[in-house]
């Protein structure tokens, strides 16, 4: 049997975009979705050429699951220190928590410099470094290709956090125990594949690509609640609670779950939020509420990230 491949080939990112701030930026602002599903991370742009200073950062955009900034620096050469101080100054000023430096050729001394500042910063913070590379096959169109050449390092966090949680409270360490559990099940079903690191809180959020407006998940050991709920900052309400309340029948019907809308009227942020009593001070019990959070987590996200989709173009 005779397979018959297309070669890969490289081309010089300098054949298509001759400027960094007049022609790459631009196109990656209307492409920062090939980033987002590159990286894990769903990001939402915020503005392009922001003024840090005298100086001016590429792009500022928002890692919709957190709601924290995210200050992208790119570069068609060689990466230099200059580079590398802009990256650190811009997310210094602008307070962003990932820095994402996209270059095309990283030198050994700068990936190491990333991961050193990788496994020697708090998880709070993330550093990557990104390789721009243009691919084509035989004569086909070039494609952008983002390869990461550095980025968080999982397991030295991990033992990190280990050694911060030494000392949390019971209630603490129960929900961190929680939420990694939690994730490993979201995981095995491979539904949603950008998924936040689990800490020692009662919630964990999952992003529904539009910053302000989030899944979160709850878990309240105090009441044995566990719980889901639609959150929408203050700033969104106006638009977006009215706007899945116009839809409050095709949700339901979809979800097979009778929903409570803004529970606390008083409130400024505002939640849609379904939850259940499971008895949480057994760990041993926990496979039904996890399975039970597992199953709702993943058709609310399909659900409301449907909406939340929709409602972008139209709002």
């Amino acid at each position: 049997m005779t397979v018959t491949l297309g070669k890969i080939t490289t081309v010089n990112v300098r054949t298509i975009w001759k400027h960094e701030a007049q022609d790459f930026t631009p196109w990656l602002y209307n492409h920062i979705q090939e980033l987002s599903d590159a990286l894990g991370i769903d990001l939402e742009v915020e503005d392009i050429e922001v003024p840090v200073g005298p100086y001016y950062a590429d792009i500022l955009a928002k890692d919709t699951g957190t709601g924290k900034y995210v200050v992208i620096e790119n570069q068609l050469e060689k990466t230099d220190h200059d580079h590398l101080g802009q990256c650190l100054t811009y997310a210094s000023v602008l307070d962003a928590s990932t820095v994402i430096w996209i270059a095309s050729n990283f030198t050994d001394e700068h990936k190491k410099a990333l991961d050193w500042l990788n496994d020697h910063t708090s998880d709070e913070l993330a550093f990557y470094g990104i390789k721009l590379e243009l691919l084509k096959i035989n004569e086909s169109l070039p494609a952008a290709n983002f390869n990461i050449i550095s980025q968080p390092n999982d397991v030295v966090k991990q033992v990190t956090k280990r050694k911060d949680n030494s000392e949390l409270s019971e209630t603490r360490m129960t929900q961190l125990k929680f939420w990694e559990a939690f994730k490993q099940s979201l995981q095995k079903t491979g539904k949603i594949t950008k998924l936040q690191t689990p800490r020692p809180q009662y919630w964990f959020d999952i992003s529904l690509g539009k910053s302000g407006i989030h899944l979160s998940n709850t878990f309240n050991t105090n009441e044995n609640v566990i719980g889901l709920r639609i959150y929408i900052g203050s700033k969104e309400v106006p638009k977006w609670l009215p706007y899945f309340e116009q839809h409050k029948t095709e949700i339901e019907k979809e979800l097979g779950e009778c929903l409570e809308w803004s529970p606390n009227s008083n409130a400024k942020d505002k939640v849609i939020t379904l939850t259940k009593s499971f008895d949480l001070t057994d760990e041993t019990k926990w496979q039904e509420p996890i399975q039970w959070l597992t199953d709702n987590t993943i058709c609310f996200h399909k659900v409301f990230g449907k909406l939340v989709r929709n409602g972008r173009l139209h709002l």
